[in-house]
């Protein structure tokens, strides 16, 4: 198979297995994006767990560890697949842990208050969904079968996320000042997170349907699904120009792309932090791989 039947193959629909031939490029692509997605999975629960401890009740305690352990799980997933590539976990780690590997931008910003959590666990998380979601077209086959326990998972972190904003807003004017304060942090990167609106044609992942969708597609789903349901909840979004236009297109302000590229270069203003932390971690944890291996 040449590189031009390959390319027909996938955007015809076809998937690849592990073992099958495929062009350099798609595989050096698809690995850099399946191990960003990797490491933002494993380094996603640091924001949440901050604050397991600091939960108001056992049971917010109880739900919050089960989806930490939830995003350490996916992480683990997703790095298998990395593996099957021909990259090594331990390999990935080395990269995530020096700077040479990305992690997704919203985990590169501090978590203040019991608000944030809910704030990442509904939005945030939903942002994520919509991309994820898309994901299970992908034209690697082991990496879209794994997106479907994945997505299920991640609904019910949603779910979650809007529990503990519910009661929060229906709560004292603190708690839901709480929540109000978190949304207007958190909206700047919540709108860089599906990433530059450039034409999805142009994009090297959608040509080869590694993606199913544009990145703008992505936002306009995103602002079409969870807009509405803020709105619906009395809370404001800091954005002046944001409105649904007449053709149906979401209209907004354009997002901080600097801010962006500083970001997720590893200069956000929790990156050093967690990284450190990660590091140590698994540098106390050395003796368990070792006596497992």
């Amino acid at each position: 198979m040449t590189e031009t039947d390959f390319l027909a193959y996938v955007q015809a629909g076809g998937q690849v297995e592990a073992g099958d031939w495929m062009p350099d490029e798609y595989r050096a692509r698809l690995v850099k994006f399946v191990e960003m997605h990797a490491n933002s999975e494993l380094m996603g629960v640091l924001p949440e767990r901050e604050w397991i401890l600091r939960a108001p009740t056992l049971q917010r305690k109880l739900a919050l560890t089960a989806k930490v352990q939830d995003e350490v799980g996916h992480a683990q997933l997703i790095y298998r697949v990395v593996e099957d590539l021909g990259k090594p976990r331990s390999q990935c780690l080395d990269d995530l842990l020096a700077g040479r590997a990305k992690f997704h931008n919203v985990f590169h910003y501090p978590t203040r208050s019991w608000g944030d959590v809910g704030v990442i666990a509904w939005l945030v998380d939903a942002a994520a969904i919509v991309s994820q979601k898309a994901l299970l077209k992908c034209s690697y086959a082991p990496y879209a079968r794994i997106m479907k326990k994945i997505c299920w998972e991640e609904s019910f972190h949603i779910l979650h996320g809007r529990d503990v904003v519910l009661a929060m807003v229906t709560g004292t004017d603190e708690q839901r000042e709480l929540v109000q304060e978190a949304l207007d942090r958190w909206w700047g990167p919540l709108m860089q997170f599906h990433g530059t609106p450039i034409p999805r044609d142009d994009d090297q992942m959608y040509v080869w349907r590694i993606k199913s969708q544009g990145n703008e597609e992505a936002r306009q789903q995103f602002l079409e699904s969870y807009v509405p349901q803020v709105w619906e909840l009395g809370l404001t979004l800091p954005d002046p120009k944001l409105r649904r236009g007449d053709d149906g297109v979401w209209e907004y302000t354009e997002p901080d792309w600097d801010e962006l590229r500083t970001v997720v270069t590893g200069h956000g203003p929790r990156t050093l932090e967690r990284l450190e932390l990660r590091r140590r971690f698994l540098e106390q944890e050395a003796w368990v791989r070792e006596a497992v291996a």
